[in-house]
């Protein structure tokens, strides 16, 4: 019996990593998706953290974040998947058990920007993107982009949210049987 619940794990953690790293891929081939699949890929490891604890579900996230890194073509894309929508949702939990709203708020806000600051320095000395590319008429869009970020932020912890309750009412009942 122990041996079926093991193979189930892995079962699942396999499909789960699987499609997250079906959507990462697909950031080379779909231009918008170097914003939008990570954010998804991130969310398909909910189940996993769901159904069985942290540990697996960072499991999940460190094969995802290794094929992706080495099979993807779009490593802006995988650098937001690795830096920040890969594990977010999985630590979300602990952020929400602070009982103060606001000290929560503020250390998930604290978190986005220093993940989102790191992916950019990385990017830049890293992967090489020239820094001067990112000023246009001499506004500096990396300031912009973290204050549009910030808002965007909101709405995507928002969802994640959403998307939590959606899986544990609707689909788990359809997954797990």
């Amino acid at each position: 019996m122990k041996n079926n619940r093991i193979a189930f794990k892995v079962a699942l953690c396999g499909v789960f990593s699987g499609l997250a790293l079906v959507f990462l891929l697909l950031t080379t081939v779909i231009p918008v998706g170097t914003y939008a699949l990570p954010i998804v890929s991130g969310i398909l490891l909910v189940a996993v953290a769901v159904e069985f604890n942290t540990k697996w579900a960072f499991a999940a996230y460190f094969a995802v974040s290794v094929l992706s890194f080495l099979l993807s073509g779009d490593k802006e894309a995988v650098l937001y998947f690795i830096m920040f929508f890969g594990f977010y949702p999985i630590v979300k939990k602990y952020f929400e058990r602070i009982k103060s709203k606001v000290l929560s708020m503020i250390l998930k806000y604290l978190l986005f920007n220093a993940c989102m600051i790191g992916e950019f320095f990385i990017g830049v000395y890293l992967l090489g993107i020239p820094a001067e590319s990112f000023s246009i008429f001499g506004v500096n869009l990396p300031l912009v982009f973290l204050a549009l970020g910030n808002i965007a932020f909101y709405l995507y912890d928002k969802c994640v949210t959403v998307m939590i309750g959606y899986y544990i009412t609707n689909l788990r009942k359809r997954l797990i049987r």
